[in-house]
């Protein structure tokens, strides 16, 4: 892991806030907004997981695709949840049987072809999260994700990643909440978009 550079003022920090967020692929985070608006589209259902603040991200999603858009499109709501939300279940896998598949086990219960598995790890090598990423696949499922460093081995179990071209994990804490945010405003507007176009057709 390469050296992160010492902040000594606010200054520094955000200069190299929008140094790395220069380096973003908007067309891969515009896939993966296609991807959720697709998932909309068919009643498809959406799987969001991480740790730590990956984990809180992933349920400030969830809460932000569920609940912020539940109005958009004449009630044809967008089926989204957090797999990091349930205490008593991630224990429970955890402690009996390993913490690395506390997210796989979880989406073996409910995820289905043409699925959407949304993996987030700062270093993209999170076991449990790769763990998952497999078991979506292994349904078919469609897995996308948002990483940093250098995409880790998660890039290669996504069929949309985006990395944060960074080693700096607050940067990439940073620009993946400015990511999630553009995906959801991106879907609320495609949802409300659809809706309007469907309601002048009628």
């Amino acid at each position: 892991m390469n050296k992160v550079t010492e902040i000594l003022q606010a200054r520094q920090y955000f200069e190299e806030q929008q140094r790395v967020a220069t380096g973003l692929s908007h067309k891969d985070i515009d896939r993966i907004a296609d991807v959720l608006v697709k998932a909309q589209e068919f009643g498809r259902t959406l799987y969001i997981f991480g740790n730590g603040g990956s984990a809180s991200l992933a349920s400030h999603l969830a809460c932000d695709l569920g609940k912020g858009t539940a109005y958009s499109n004449g009630g044809n709501r967008l089926r989204v949840m957090s797999l990091a939300d349930n205490l008593a279940t991630l224990t429970a896998w955890a402690n009996d049987v390993s913490y690395e598949e506390v997210f796989s086990e979880q989406l073996r219960n409910f995820v289905r072809a043409e699925d959407v598995a949304f993996a987030i790890s700062g270093s993209g090598n999170s076991k449990n999260v790769l763990n998952a990423l497999r078991a979506a696949r292994e349904a078919k499922a469609i897995t996308v994700g948002i990483t940093g460093f250098q995409g880790g081995q998660m890039k290669d179990l996504c069929d949309v990643c985006v990395v944060v071209p960074s080693n700096d994990m607050q940067i990439i804490e940073d620009l993946h909440l400015a990511m999630a945010h553009s995906i959801f405003r991106i879907v609320l507007s495609r949802m409300s978009r659809h809706a309007m176009t469907a309601s002048a057709c009628e």
